[in-house]
């Protein structure tokens, strides 16, 4: 069966989910978790990606990014994954692929889906039980959106900017959407889309991109 075709064009926020092969554990400890982050940091430059959310989870990584040309997340993705895996094969002497296969991603709808998004990928430590809640997570931009935290990473979405001008108060109205329990079917919601390469968005946005690029 032929691959589907990577759609990542300029412009459009992705979320992107990349997973260790059969699962394994991607990160052993804090220092391959910073090794990784400093990797997103130069690569998100070099390649032009916009990092606007991110989780490390124990085996799995997420982002909410959105390229500047369209090549830019294949190209940040390959960078990273590559130089990720000799470091952590030569780390703990070991061979092999480490990467189940290629990372999966779709376009999203800001306006309707990208906050919801972004918050389905900050509350992943806690919907798999690791911590109790999303600010006990150290590795995710929930430190940025949330507390206030500065991060070389962070390219904040207009939409986050948005919720307020006042940085304190723009910080208590985040932390609020997270007051409430993620509705199950919107969760089933953002993993069926970027398991699958679907669209995360309205009729409306799919038809617009469905005429603007022929997807």
């Amino acid at each position: 069966m032929p691959r589907t075709q990577r759609f990542c064009p300029a412009g459009i926020p992705q979320h992107i989910v990349q997973r260790g092969n059969n699962r394994q554990v991607i990160f052993r400890g804090n220092s391959d978790q910073a090794f990784y982050t400093n990797l997103m940091k130069n690569y998100a430059d070099e390649h032009g990606v916009l990092l606007h959310a991110w989780v490390l989870m124990d085996n799995h990584v997420h982002f909410l990014a959105t390229p500047e040309t369209d090549k830019s997340i294949s190209l940040f993705m390959q960078a990273i994954g590559r130089r990720y895996v000799r470091y952590f094969n030569r780390r703990y002497d070991r061979t092999g692929s480490l990467w189940e296969g290629r990372f999966r991603s779709c376009l999203v709808d800001s306006e309707n889906y990208l906050l919801t998004c972004q918050r389905y990928i900050e509350m992943n430590p806690v919907n798999a039980g690791m911590v109790n809640n999303p600010e006990d997570h150290w590795w995710s931009s929930y430190q940025c959106h949330g507390l206030g935290k500065t991060s070389e990473l962070h390219q904040p979405h207009p939409l986050y900017l948005e919720l307020d001008k006042n940085p304190r108060e723009r910080l208590r109205q985040y932390r609020q959407l997270f007051a409430r329990p993620m509705a199950e079917n919107t969760k089933e919601i953002m993993r069926r889309t970027v398991n699958s390469g679907k669209i995360l968005g309205s009729e409306g946005f799919k038809k617009e991109i469905a005429m603007k690029y022929g997807f």
